[in-house]
């Protein structure tokens, strides 16, 4: 990477800085190699340490770059998609969904659980079912990772009538109680399922799930899966907003996101 001094250049020098590095990010590093410090770079590009600041910080934006605690700034690694528009309906838990079931709790449901239990059906379903505050609801944990670290965390709510073949003895609690939930849910008949997604903030345990510091920008994709009595589960799925992004195709809306170096 050669030195580049931008005194002339007449659009601000933190985005012509960009540039360049977004270049030389594309032919002189490799994939989560560690960029040199602050210092040696600003001395390289001869600019001050804050323009070279307001540049990295565009690229971390764009998925470019990833600033990683104790380790430094590194190389992003290509995208990759997840689909949230494609015609094909699945239940969580089926085979390449590329989700990690970490746990699984039952209790009755919040508020905000009710309401999206509740909520319209849509075409996809025949009925909307009707959800009683003082009927349980399995809460099943899981993350999606990638090269080892966590990009996404999901709840899945899951009322105990949609599983009533449930067992209370097998599998009481961690992984393989959320596994059993995936099972049982799966054995019924998926009629549809519609999403949507939203800009959010990272609530705390999200955020440190996620190694990002709370209220920091995430993406909300909200899934209602529906059966003929109406809807069986709905999943809240928080992503990092800056290793994804929306993207539109022949066959919906994708989410793309970002392999995470380890």
């Amino acid at each position: 990477m050669g030195t580049t001094q931008l005194e002339s250049v007449p659009e601000p020098k933190y985005w012509h800085l960009k540039t360049v590095l977004s270049e030389a990010l594309d032919h002189d590093f490799a994939v989560g190699e560690i960029l040199p410090n602050e210092r040696e770079l600003a001395a390289r590009f001869g600019v001050a340490r804050a323009t070279l600041r307001q540049a990295l910080e565009q690229l971390e934006l764009e998925g470019r770059l990833q600033r990683r605690r104790g380790v430094g700034t590194t190389v992003a690694p290509p995208r990759v998609g997840v689909a949230v528009g494609s015609a094909r309906h699945s239940w969580p838990g089926e085979s390449a969904d590329g989700w990690e079931a970490v746990d699984a709790a039952e209790a009755l449901p919040t508020a905000a659980v009710l309401k999206l239990l509740a909520a319209g059906s849509g075409s996809a379903a025949s009925g909307s079912a009707v959800f009683a505050a003082d009927q349980p609801v399995h809460t099943v944990r899981r993350t999606r990772v990638t090269e080892g670290q966590v990009v996404a965390a999901e709840l899945l709510h899951v009322p105990a009538a949609s599983v009533p073949g449930l067992s209370a003895i097998d599998a009481p609690a961690g992984p393989a109680r959320a596994r059993a939930v995936l099972r049982e849910l799966q054995r019924l008949a998926l009629d549809g399922q519609d999403r949507s997604v939203e800009l959010g903030s990272a609530r705390a345990d999200d955020a440190k799930e996620l190694d990002r510091l709370p209220g920091a920008p995430v993406l909300l994709v909200t899934t209602r899966y529906f059966t003929a009595g109406g809807t069986a589960a709905v999943s809240v799925a928080t992503y990092r907003a800056d290793t994804c992004r929306l993207t539109f195709g022949d066959e919906g809306v994708e989410i793309t996101e970002t392999r995470v170096a380890s």
